[in-house]
């Protein structure tokens, strides 16, 4: 009698016989004489009693096509097998013709997936070659059939599928004291610890690229500023033993000298100590300078994945007032103002200031003139986006002015929007733990299938059980995603699990990272929350007041779920507000081939990101934040909130500052502002004039347009895909 599976990853689960009945009834009813229930039984029963205590799928796939051709059905017999060979058929022929187009290297929404990736290039190639090919084995080998099905027939998007197989996990907050205090070694030579900031900056760089090419998401740092201090101090007092080489007198009385700020002062009129260290002072607020504009080059130019991809990378900053930390943040926001090579905007890392009452909210906070100086550079810039960390589900009741180690009590984002704090089996904090993987549901085709019901009632109830079935179906594919991912031994991720992951300096290199895994997340993701509501009740929830309230239901349905399925799973699991890029049209094409055109639902190329208003809506500032506000609080796995403004906001930094203020009247979680900026690549002009074809300075037609595309920028639109595009031409301005 079959008790147990072993499935294709590796797992082993209980028997289920009901998925026999399934498969064969599919078979069935696609034979002239249909299905026969009392057939499926008794091959069921007898497969069932006359198998192994534990059989593979395939030994039990074996054994179905045998009584099938023993019965009376051979007809079905035929269909079961016939499906078997068709997807392999059909598979190898869909590879063939992706592997043709990137060949060709044509510019099409498969090689323009990721706009911060080079498909063009061989390393590029060879990424879409591997990913293209490791996609159809997950559906056949790692997948449940009715989740494969859910897939298939766009219910559902499993988010980096491609990495499924390499057991990785996607992203992680890197407590960067460890490995600036310790050093590390991942196999391939030793790291040193840090002494001064010029290291700390490399050793800052390292560990994101070390680390990106052990993950498949993004790479954050949650207290950059924090994190780097000791070293400016060091560096000060390098400075001071160096002018005691110099002059030959013991300067050790001014090493742990109180200094109120790092601000470089002219030597004039200063004499004895006060000369000393305002010249230490100097040549450290340089070094320190340096380091940053090194840091962020290093960040623009260092490949990870094969060559093919900069750093998905991401800090986190704001809140140290020590005079240390503002070094720190202002030479990093100087530097960023200033631009790397000549003078473009640094792509990466996504830089978000962290704002706090008490910190930099009021003009006497310690911190406000940094804050300030914020709000210049991203006006300019694009970066850094804004967190606000008064959001009522952004604080820690352990947060304490005085701590010196406050940053662990403080959330801290991926700069696209993905977010970890809350935690059911370890401290609430973002250091050292990320999102293990995440999957979206097409709640526009769920709203679709209920169209033709005329009773709204009716219409709504029906979606609300269609979408709890395809939940369901989302947590148990993320549930087994996790369980495959927990068989990975530590060795795999030489730095992650050894380093960054909080717990895993227990580990040894041949444990599993199955002690550990748990303290990461599990994301349910939503995309087209607006074109769901359109199809439910004729309007999005940017133009009425009905349809917000049911989209705030449903987005509380998906959470008040993913927290039964916590309980149920022993997992963290959390809904995401799905950052959408190459899924953004692929849900839509879908839709759309099913069901046509549908005025406000599928008659664009893309569905609206996740619970924001369509970028095609005319409407204020403030009535956006009003309408996307709530979602936040509803959405721990991330989210974002963005406003569109008009002109040249290089002199308009105040309207940075007023985006920033409604965030905060409006309990809104992290934003961030859009805006025009172009760059003329032959002599380095800029303006924000959205349809600039020309540099009116030189004449030349060598235009950068920079844009931001779901969370992070992209210096050009050639990578783009289409429904992103589309998007872009449709944006308006946020009066």
């Amino acid at each position: 009698m079959i008790q147990t599976v072993l499935k294709r990853d590796g797992r082993i689960v209980g028997f289920n016989e009901e998925k026999i009945v399934t498969a064969i009834r599919k078979a069935m009813l696609h034979t002239e004489k249909g299905e026969d229930m009392a057939l499926i039984r008794q091959i069921t029963d007898h497969i069932s009693f006359r198998g192994d205590s534990q059989m593979t799928v395939e030994a039990i796939q074996d054994m179905v096509e045998m009584e099938l051709m023993k019965s009376s059905r051979k007809d079905v017999a035929k269909k079961y097998i016939a499906y078997r060979n068709q997807r392999s058929i059909a598979r190898k022929a869909k590879t063939r013709d992706l592997f043709q187009e990137i060949i060709n290297i044509k510019s099409n929404d498969i090689t323009r997936e990721n706009a911060n990736m080079n498909a063009d290039t061989p390393a590029g190639m060879m990424m879409k070659f591997a990913s293209e090919s490791t996609k159809p084995f997950v559906d056949d080998f790692l997948l449940d059939d009715d989740i494969m099905d859910a897939v298939h027939n766009s219910y559902l998007h499993i988010h980096d599928k491609d990495y499924y197989p390499t057991k990785s996990l996607t992203c992680c907050q890197h407590p960067l004291d460890h490995i600036l205090k310790n050093g590390f070694c991942v196999g391939h030579g030793e790291s040193r610890p840090a002494k001064r900031i010029e290291t700390a900056s490399v050793l800052a760089c390292i560990s994101m690229e070390t680390a990106q090419n052990e993950m498949h998401g993004g790479q954050a740092i949650p207290a950059f500023d924090f994190y780097m201090a000791p070293y400016v101090r060091n560096t000060f007092i390098e400075e001071l033993k160096s002018l005691e080489e110099l002059t030959s007198a013991s300067y050790e009385h001014l090493y742990n000298r109180e200094v109120s700020d790092y601000v470089e002062c002219p030597l004039d009129f200063l004499s004895g100590d006060e000369r000393i260290v305002q010249h230490a002072m100097n040549k450290t607020v340089k070094r320190v300078h340096q380091a940053m504009e090194a840091f962020i080059h290093n960040m623009n130019t260092i490949h990870s994945r094969g060559g093919n991809q900069v750093v998905f990378s991401s800090i986190n900053y704001g809140t140290d007032t020590s005079a240390e930390g503002r070094c720190v943040i202002r030479e990093l926001l100087n530097s960023t103002y200033r631009g790397v090579g000549n003078g473009e905007t640094a792509i990466f890392p996504i830089q978000i200031w962290k704002k706090k009452r008490g910190v930099s909210y009021l003009p006497t906070d310690r911190n406000y003139d940094l804050y300030e100086l914020a709000c210049k550079v991203s006006a300019r810039r694009f970066f850094p986006n804004f967190l606000n960390l008064d959001a009522t589900f952004n604080q820690s009741e352990e947060w304490r002015a005085d701590d010196p180690k406050r940053y662990i009590h403080e959330v801290a984002t991926m700069g696209c929007r993905t977010r970890v704090f809350e935690n059911r089996f370890g401290p609430k904090t973002s250091v050292g733990r990320g999102n293990l993987s995440f999957s979206t549901v097409n709640i526009v085709r769920l709203a679709i299938e209920c169209m033709e019901l005329e009773n709204k009632e009716q219409r709504i109830a029906q979606f609300f059980a269609k979408l709890d079935n395809v939940l369901e179906l989302t947590a148990r594919q993320l549930h087994e995603r996790m369980e495959f991912q927990r068989t990975a031994y530590a060795k795999q991720f030489p730095l992650l699990m050894s380093a960054l992951w909080v717990g895993s300096e227990k580990l040894k290199p041949t444990d599993t990272i199955a002690t550990v895994i748990n303290q990461g997340t599990l994301g349910i993701g939503f995309i087209g929350l607006a074109e769901c509501l359109v199809a439910l009740t004729g309007k999005h929830h940017g133009e009425s007041a009905e349809s917000q309230e049911l989209g705030v239901r449903i987005i509380t349905y998906m959470r008040d779920r993913a927290n039964d399925f916590s309980e149920r799973y022993q997992h963290n699991y959390s809904v995401l507000a799905t950052p959408a890029e190459g899924l953004s049209g692929k849900f839509t094409r879908a839709d759309r081939k099913k069901f046509g055109i549908i005025a406000g639902v599928t008659d664009r190329d893309y569905y609206t990101n996740s619970n924001h208003v369509p970028v095609y809506y005319k409407c204020s500032a403030r009535h956006k934040a009003e309408v996307e506000a709530p979602y936040h609080a509803l959405t721990g796995g991330g989210h974002i909130f963005y406003v569109e403004i008009d002109g040249d906001a290089t002199h308009n930094p105040d309207a940075i500052m007023r985006v920033v203020d409604m965030m905060d009247k409006y309990n809104i979680g992290y934003g961030s502002v859009n805006h025009n900026r172009n760059r003329c690549l032959d002599c380095g002009y800029e303006n924000s004039d959205k349809e600039l074809k020309s540099c009116p300075k030189c004449g030349g037609t060598r235009i950068d347009k920079l844009q931001r595309i779901t969370g992070y920028l992209v210096g050009t639109t050639d990578r783009w895909n289409s429904a992103k595009l589309a998007e872009l031409n449709d944006r308006v301005i946020h009066e």
